[in-house]
């Protein structure tokens, strides 16, 4: 069989305008010769009625105490209520259609309740319906423990849902559906000439999504690189094919991508940058440093050892607990607060000379003060201050010309 999996978000599935839309893509797809999984994430966003966070509210509003197998099971109902809702409109339409959750659908995971881990996948019961000529539709965000515990992959889950599925079932494709046209060059609130993207690698997006981008989750994409599982992120509202994220060259892009040194930038804002110096005599300074940020799980990023000490950045709501713990341990250490990491992505800048001094270069013209910086293979970071951060992805995105 070709299988084509189709995962729909909240924004997918919450009004009958949206929802219709949905029912055209798989339509298309069917007509196109596909058997069809769509997997759909809990209707609307924060605020709607069955909204994960909607339910979560509920809890709250009643105590706030639930044990963590319940509140998944709690949790699980939007997708439940969305399947269901899409289910019944593809009936109307004599689109024959079945609900599976995703303990049903054979998705199994560990006792990580509200972050669980998929642990295997049995697509037997997938692969029944889909013989029997059946539109499947799977609750995405959740599995079940082999005890049959309804159990949460935490946010972002969906995405991870459609992934893991499609490598299952060995898929051609699978289409993360959100409502915005594929991945853009920058956030576009922020950089006004920000450009679709028609193709990225696994790595670029997979760092994309975990410095800031917030169009796919990265666990997801991790799963579909394991698999070689390529995968297209496209809006619901249009029939453009979006970005094709693969390490496979499509016939006549293949020249362009490997001309194109940086793909994307990428921010991460509401970050502490915390320096400490070693004290006289001391050669331990870093051992002591971050011992101490993981006793007290304290999440560290951006770090720069040195001989004499440490630089590593905090979000700000970790920031006090950081500097008191440091003090406890007799450091006095220098906090610059109110901080975003800047990150210049692409897999073509390895080994390419001047990328970081185009960096340096874009900054210093527009007087934006660089305070650290690291770098890897795919991806240079910057760390300024949040007041010069939008100002940092316009100038950065210029100088690499990601407009054209």
């Amino acid at each position: 069989m070709r299988i084509l999996v189709q995962k729909f978000g909240g924004t997918s599935l919450s009004t009958d305008y949206a929802r219709n839309h949905v029912i055209r893509h798989i339509v298309r797809e069917q007509e196109h010769g596909y058997h069809i999984v769509v997997v759909v994430s809990a209707m609307g966003r924060s605020g709607d009625p069955y909204a994960t966070d909607t339910l979560l509210e509920l809890v709250r509003e009643s105590g706030g105490v639930i044990p963590p197998r319940e509140r998944d099971l709690l949790l699980g109902c939007g997708e439940i209520i969305s399947a269901a809702t899409l289910c019944s409109l593809l009936h109307a339409r004599g689109i024959p259609t079945v609900v599976l959750t995703g303990g049903q659908a054979g998705i199994r995971t560990d006792h990580g309740f509200g972050q669980a881990r998929i642990t295997s996948i049995a697509p037997d019961p997938i692969i029944k319906h889909l013989g029997e000529g059946k539109v499947v539709i799977v609750t995405g965000f959740q599995g079940a423990t082999e005890e049959g515990d309804v159990t949460t992959l935490g946010r972002g889950g969906s995405d991870t849902s459609a992934t893991a599925i499609g490598a299952a079932l060995h898929a051609e494709m699978v289409d993360i559906y959100t409502d915005v046209n594929g991945i853009l060059t920058a956030d576009p609130r922020i950089v006004e000439d920000a450009r679709p993207l028609s193709i990225v690698s696994y790595a670029e997006i997979c760092n994309m999504a975990h410095l800031g981008a917030k169009v796919i989750h990265p666990r997801a994409v991790e799963v579909a690189q394991q698999a070689r599982i390529p995968f297209r992120v496209r809006s619901t509202f249009s029939e453009d094919e979006g970005t094709l994220v693969t390490d496979l060259q499509p016939i006549g892009l293949s020249a362009a991508v490997k001309d194109r040194h940086v793909t994307g930038i990428a921010h991460v804002s509401g970050v502490t940058q915390i320096s400490v110096h070693a004290l006289d005599g001391q050669n331990d300074v870093q051992l002591q440093v971050f011992q101490a940020m993981a006793k007290h799980h304290i999440s560290v990023d951006f770090i720069n050892v040195t001989p004499g000490g440490a630089a590593y950045t905090v979000f700000d709501h970790d920031a006090e607990r950081a500097l008191e713990v440091l003090d406890e341990i007799g450091y006095k250490p220098h906090a610059v607060r109110g901080c975003a990491k800047v990150s210049v992505i692409g897999g073509g800048m390895n080994g390419v000379p001047g990328i970081m001094a185009r960096i340096v270069e874009a900054l210093t013209e527009q007087g934006i003060m660089i305070l650290q910086s690291a770098d890897s293979n795919t991806t240079i970071w910057v760390l300024v201050r949040q007041e010069d951060m939008a100002g940092a992805l316009r100038a950065l995105h210029n100088k690499f010309e990601l407009h054209k």
